[in-house]
């Protein structure tokens, strides 16, 4: 089984269980795009979005639960045990407003603040950045190992978002 997602709690419990994993873009198209290409049948996000290609092409919440209950009746389990694999790590998320958001994935002031924060994170957090889809804004998300470091993180590459990408 190979699964695409995007949560780093999530993604080392699957791996930890011999399962591929694949990261993408944030968003259902890139999941379901990466499942496709892959021969992928579990895909989803941090968001909660859980695409079941052999069900359905989008992340479905019904669908999600039902299968979730199936699970715990033929284990046994309940959602605490079966969720006990996963390691939540605290997450910020620092909205950067009034900003050239086409720029993001061009600015290379930007990519090398990125690359050196993941660099200092290492296998421990993760790093995201995501222009919005309707506002002149640049979401910065920071998954680290305290509260204090994935603070730290994001603010630190928020300045540099806001600071290379300003109107």
């Amino acid at each position: 089984m190979a699964t695409v997602m995007s949560n780093l709690g999530f993604v080392r419990a699957m791996k930890a269980a011999g399962v591929g994993v694949r990261q993408t873009k944030v968003g259902d198209r890139y999941v379901l795009e990466a499942m496709k290409v892959s021969g992928y049948s579990l895909g989803g996000e941090q968001s909660g979005h859980v695409i079941l290609s052999d069900y359905a092409t989008t992340g479905d919440g019904i669908l999600t639960a039902l299968k979730v209950l199936e699970r715990m009746a033929a284990t046994g389990q309940s959602l605490r045990e079966l969720a006990g694999v996963m390691t939540r790590l605290p997450q910020v998320l620092v909205n950067v407003k009034d900003v050239d958001k086409a720029r993001t994935d061009e600015d290379a002031v930007l990519a090398a603040a990125v690359a050196e924060e993941e660099a200092a994170l290492g296998e421990t957090g993760r790093i995201l950045l995501r222009p919005s889809g309707t506002e002149a804004l640049v979401r910065v998300m920071v998954e680290a190992p305290t509260s204090e470091i994935a603070n730290d993180v994001a603010n630190r590459l928020a300045g540099v978002v806001k600071a290379q990408l300003a109107l």
